[in-house]
C-alpha cells in the first residue's frame, strides 16, 4: 500500500526548494503525462472527445472537494470573470462588503461597476461590519498576501442575519483547507495553485437557483445540448451551472483532471496536516531567529515583514519564495519537507 510520502515522491522531483505554491503549484508527473497526451492528440489529428470528457471529470472532482452537487459547479478560466457576473447581477447602489487589501481578482469587478458601494474593512472585523443594507460580502478564504484565514462561519451567520449573500474566493485554500462551498452563495477558485493544475481553468459554485446571475458569457458550451447550440442564439441554456461555463481550455482540463485525482487520492485532511506542520515549523524557526511572522494561525502561508528584500538572494540559493509588499511569503504544500524548512531558515540566518 502506497503511503502519503511514497505517492508524493513518485509525482514530484523539484530541482530547488519550492515554497511558492501561493503563486503557482508544481505539476505532478501524472499531470505532465496527461498534458503530453493531450498535445499529441492535437498534433496527430485524433478526435478530441476524450478531452471534453476530462472537463466533466474535472467538474465532478471539484464538486466532491467542494462538497456540493456537480450541478452547482461551472468551469471557466478565471475568478475575475465570475466576479464580473456576480457584480453585473447586483442592483445599482448595492453595498458590497470586502476585506481590506484582498486580492484584486476578487474585489476589482465590483469597483469596475462604478455604481456599487464597495466598503472595505479589516479582515478580522468583516463579520461585525455586515449591516442592514449590505447586499453581498466578498472575501478570500485565505488571504493571498499573508495567509490569514477568514472566519467564514461568522461571516455567513452575519450575512444571513442581514439578508446578504456571500461570495468566497477559495483560490488560496482549496486543496489544503477543507471547503464547505454549500454554506455560501458563490465560491470561486483557480486550479493552478494548491490544486496543482495548469493555468487556464477556474471554478464557480452557484446556488441551485443560480443566485440571479445572467450568463452573459454564454457561448455554445452553455447550451443544454452543446453540440446542437453551435449556430445562432442558444435556444436552451443548460439546466445546471454549466450555463455559466466558457469554452474550456482543453489542455488545462486534461492536466487538471490528473492533478485533482492526486489531491483526492491523498485526501485534503492529510494534505492539510502535512502543510500546517511545515508552516508551524517555519514559524517556530523564525521566532528563534528573532523574526515575527504576521499572525495567521492555521494557515499554510507564512508572511514575514521586512524580509521581502531577501527574495532574490533566496532564489539565487535555490529557494523560491515571494516578495509581497516587502514581506517574505512562503507557502508550504505536499511536496515540501522539513529539510526545505530548515534550508530556508539556514539561509535567512546567514
Amino acid at each position: 500500500m502506497e503511503t502519503f510520502e511514497s505517492l508524493v515522491r513518485a509525482e514530484f522531483t523539484p530541482k530547488n526548494v519550492y515554497l511558492n505554491t501561493a503563486s503557482n503549484g508544481l505539476l505532478p508527473a501524472r499531470t505532465v503525462a496527461a498534458l503530453d497526451r493531450a498535445v499529441r492528440m492535437r498534433a496527430e489529428g485524433t478526435p478530441l472527445g476524450p478531452l471534453y470528457e476530462d472537463v466533466e471529470a474535472v467538474r465532478a472532482s471539484f464538486a466532491r472537494l467542494a462538497g456540493v452537487p456537480v450541478e452547482r459547479v461551472a468551469t471557466g478560466a478565471s475568478v475575475a470573470e465570475y466576479g464580473g457576473l456576480i457584480a453585473a447581477s447586483l442592483p445599482a447602489g448595492a453595498e458590497v462588503l470586502t476585506a481590506e487589501a484582498d486580492f484584486a481578482s476578487l474585489v476589482n469587478p465590483f469597483h469596475m461597476r462604478g455604481d456599487l458601494k464597495v466598503r472595505a474593512v479589516p479582515l478580522e472585523r468583516l463579520a461585525e461590519s455586515v449591516r442592514q443594507g449590505t447586499t453581498l460580502v466578498a472575501v478570500s478564504a485565505a488571504q493571498s498576501a499573508d495567509g490569514r484565514i477568514a472566519d467564514l462561519p461568522a461571516v455567513r451567520a452575519a450575512a444571513e442575519a442581514h439578508g446578504a449573500r456571500t461570495y468566497v474566493d477559495a483560490s488560496q485554500s482549496v486543496g489544503w483547507l477543507p471547503l464547505e462551498a454549500g454554506e455560501h452563495d458563490f465560491v470561486a477558485a483557480v486550479g493552478f495553485k494548491w490544486l496543482l493544475g495548469p493555468h487556464g481553468a477556474a471554478f464557480c459554485v452557484v446556488p441551485e437557483d443560480f443566485g440571479g446571475l445572467t450568463p452573459l458569457l454564454a457561448g455554445w458550451v452553455a447550451g443544454e445540448a452543446p453540440w446542437d447550440s453551435c449556430y445562432g442564439p442558444v435556444q436552451e441554456l443548460a439546466h445546471s451551472a454549466r450555463r455559466f461555463d466558457i469554452s474550456p481550455s482543453l489542455f488545462s482540463h486534461a492536466g487538471l483532471r490528473a492533478s485533482l485525482e492526486l489531491i483526492e487520492e491523498l485526501g485534503v485532511p492529510a494534505i492539510q496536516a502535512h502543510d500546517l506542520a511545515l508552516a508551524d515549523r517555519f514559524r517556530e524557526g523564525l521566532t528563534a531567529l528573532g523574526h515575527d511572522p504576521l499572525p495567521a494561525p492555521g494557515s499554510a502561508i507564512v508572511s514575514v515583514p521586512g524580509l521581502g528584500h531577501r527574495q532574490p538572494d533566496l532564489s539565487a540559493a535555490g529557494i523560491e519564495v515571494s516578495n509581497r509588499a516587502g514581506n517574505l511569503r512562503a507557502a508550504f504544500h505536499l511536496y515540501n519537507t522539513p529539510t526545505d524548512v530548515d534550508r530556508l531558515l539556514a539561509v535567512l540566518s546567514s
